[in-house]
């Protein structure tokens, strides 16, 4: 593999790795501006930004943009996060050069036409009312709100229908304006690529562009609060969070080695104890992410109304027996997933392209995957079972959804926590 960075003067950021053998590429540019970075009245306009580029440029019809990645075999996507917004093509490596140019072109020169911001506007709306339909979707944002709430690192990225009903073609002006700046663009590529030829195309179309400088972002802190929404399911949803290590913290490996022991697999604990064991569920999982400044641990449970109560007792119990009695076995099974989820990953050029980006804005760097790995490697048993102890004691966040009466509230897993 070879991997190479250019930064051009205008703070635009390529950062390529070959992939010998492969016959194929992803290119894409990652934005560094999504959900966290809106101001209150214009939460979902990143998202909505996100469809309108694929809806015509100065040059090209919506139709003209699918077209042309399709008509080399292609294949080109998007999609809103916290932090970041991506615009990619999958491609054949002779068509690096054809994706790189319709990419650019949705992201810099959108027209916005009102016809189709009319037409797209409904097209969300419709998405939206999708996830509301879908509990086991829906639950995670009530519970990110939960967790964040009144800030901007709460929201949901879709955004509330009444914002995405009221946007108009200027605030969509504006978000670009404030956010798509060269210095805020990261252009990645993997697999069958060119460095150099990507690189020369890419100052050509961005070299001239000017700075819009760092975005202000509000901290994230974890507040720790309870939804419940009363709803005739068939089943409680339940979704349990609690604050943990940001993406350069110390310990962000042991909260992700605790989580797949604890959730992350059909022998984790909870899986084991509240599935096999009990037969409360049929899905329960727990997993770990991390940001800029803050990060989750997130579980989540679908059961009876009958069977909510011991669900949740049982939960609690896991968390604290962590902390005890979390094996070496445990861990080191653990420690083997995340390393083999992270390596097979990186077999996809796509997956590898995102890596770089994503490396690029937090560290600046792209650190080599023998470090990540070594570092994963590093975390012993003692190592997870203080992270254990720590969390079972720290604030909590819960949602639940359904025929929610008979579900113990935050405050009873609280004191259960702390028992």
């Amino acid at each position: 593999m070879t991997l190479r960075l250019d930064t051009l003067p205008n703070g635009f950021r390529i950062v390529t790795e070959h992939m010998p053998g492969l016959q194929s590429a992803s290119v894409g540019i990652w934005v560094t501006a999504g959900g966290r970075h809106e101001r209150a009245e214009q939460n979902g306009i990143a998202h909505f930004l996100e469809h309108m580029a694929f809806k015509g440029t100065k040059k090209r019809s919506a139709l003209q943009i699918a077209e042309e990645i399709e008509d080399v075999g292609g294949y080109i996507n998007a999609y809103t996060s916290k932090e970041m917004t991506a615009y990619y093509a999958r491609v054949l490596s002779a068509d690096v050069a054809l994706a790189l140019d319709v990419i650019s072109d949705i992201v810099l020169n959108p027209v916005f036409d009102e016809r189709e911001i009319e037409v797209e506007r409904n097209v969300i709306l419709q998405e939206i009312g999708q996830s509301l339909d879908t509990p086991d979707d829906i639950i995670f944002d009530w519970l990110q709100e939960a967790s964040y709430p009144d800030q901007p690192f709460g929201r949901t990225i879709l955004g509330p229908e009444g914002r995405v009903a009221g946007f108009k073609r200027e605030d969509l002006t504006r978000f670009v304006a404030e956010h798509y700046g060269p210095d805020q663009m990261i252009l990645a590529a993997a697999g069958g690529v060119d460095h150099d030829a990507i690189v020369a195309q890419a100052t050509e179309i961005f070299g001239g562009l000017k700075p819009v400088g760092a975005p202000t972002v509000q901290v994230a802190t974890f507040g720790g609060l309870e939804r419940r929404e009363v709803k005739d399911l068939e089943q409680v949803h339940f979704a349990l969070a609690f604050e943990s290590p940001n993406y350069r913290a110390p310990d962000v490996y042991a909260a992700q080695i605790y989580a797949t022991a604890l959730g992350g697999g059909m022998s984790s604990r909870l899986f084991q104890k509240i599935r096999e064991e009990r037969g409360l569920c049929y899905s329960i999982f727990a997993q770990s992410g991390a940001y800029e400044d803050t990060g989750q641990i997130t579980i989540y449970a679908g059961t009876s109304e009958d069977e909510i109560s011991d669900l949740m007792q049982l939960t609690v119990d896991e968390l604290k027996r962590a902390a005890d009695d979390m094996s070496d076995a445990e861990v080191a099974r653990a420690r083997a997933q995340l390393k083999a989820g992270l390596l097979m990953g990186l077999e996809s050029p796509s997956a590898r392209a995102e890596r770089l980006a994503r490396l690029l804005a937090i560290w600046g760097r792209v650190p080599d995957v023998d470090e990540a790995v070594q570092r994963i490697d590093a975390v012993g048993t003692s190592d997870v079972r203080k992270y254990a102890a720590e969390m079972a004691g720290s604030r909590a966040a819960l949602a639940l959804y359904g025929p929610v009466g008979k579900a113990p509230g935050l405050e009873a897993v609280r004191k259960s926590l702390l028992a």
